[in-house]
């Protein structure tokens, strides 16, 4: 069986970061008012910020890949590799749909072929030609993966297409879950990703993010059935991206759960001893790339899944 966690990490260093237009409609976790206070000095400290993780990750013995993002064109959301790609353990590379235009620009072949150099890359999936049908399927983002069981769950958005997903089925082999998640005011989340984090004997998940009762009970029994250990957050602090986790394990096998400081201060003493059962915290500061990406320390991380060469 496929192990859910790896060692390998690509990252995408930041040159151009900031609050992107483009995405702040589908995605209520940018905060423009932040924004707005930080423009000037969002880079600088998206920057130090990224630096940091990378540092403290390495430091738990954590392999990362890091490749610099371009100065042109501008990607302001580069630093979240998540969404364009994914990197699987039967050497498989997904490339995906994306909704906003100026993140397709962040597809870049150059990354994938400097892999090809140490991992093994049998199969290239191109999901992307669904962005001319206005589908959308935006990679670990839209979809959080049981690996070790090929189960793929999904929360419906502007950003997460039905579609798209079948083909993702059709294509890779993973049965899919799809479901609905709205957040306190009631707006679609735009990524799985932020409601729920499966680790290999753990999910944490927002259940109160699922309106209808009916497909709640359905994801709480998928995710028993794959012999998880259920650590409910509120809507609160999957708001604060508590959900946004994710584990990852050491050369030198420990295991690790990554999240942000605002995730892991939101949580309760409780929650922190139970999580901390199944892998050891690695909090990092991410308060700038928060606010202006709505996105944490999940998205910032794609994981390398490809057999070496």
């Amino acid at each position: 069986m496929q192990s859910q966690t790896t060692s390998t990490i690509l990252m995408i260093r930041p040159v151009r970061f900031g609050f992107n237009e483009q995405t702040a409609e589908s995605n209520t976790f940018q905060n423009a008012a932040v924004a707005a206070q930080t423009r000037d000095t969002a880079q600088a400290n998206a920057l130090r910020e990224f630096d940091n993780m990378v540092q403290q990750l390495r430091s738990y013995g954590v392999n990362v890949i890091v490749h610099e993002d371009t100065a042109e064109p501008h990607t302001p959301d580069s630093i979240f590799p998540n969404n364009w790609v994914s990197f699987h353990f039967s050497g498989t590379v997904v490339l995906y749909p994306m909704q906003a235009e100026n993140r397709r620009a962040e597809r870049r072949m150059e990354i994938i072929d400097a892999l090809r150099e140490q991992y093994q890359v049998a199969k290239l999936v191109d999901l992307t030609a669904f962005e001319q049908e206005g589908k959308f399927l935006e990679g670990t983002g839209s979809m959080v993966l049981d690996r070790m069981h090929r189960v793929a769950f999904a929360c419906l958005s502007p950003r997460t297409n039905p579609d798209v997903l079948k083909e993702y089925e059709n294509r890779t082999g993973y049965r899919t879950i799809l479901f609905h998640a709205v957040d306190a005011d009631g707006k679609e989340v735009y990524h799985t990703n932020v409601v729920m984090c499966i680790g290999d004997v753990f999910a944490v998940v927002c259940l109160q993010a699922i309106p209808d009762l009916d497909e709640r009970l359905r994801i709480r029994q998928e995710l028993e059935n794959l012999g998880k250990r259920i650590i409910e957050i509120s809507l609160d602090q999957m708001a604060a991206f508590a959900g946004n986790m994710l584990q990852v394990v050491s050369t030198r096998g420990q295991k690790l759960i990554v999240m942000s400081t605002r995730a892991y201060e939101s949580l309760t003493p409780k929650q922190i001893d139970t999580i901390d059962d199944y892998a050891r915290l690695l909090v990092v500061d991410l308060s700038t790339i928060e606010a202006n990406g709505g996105g944490s320390a999940r998205c910032m991380m794609a994981e390398v899944h490809l057999p070496a060469k």
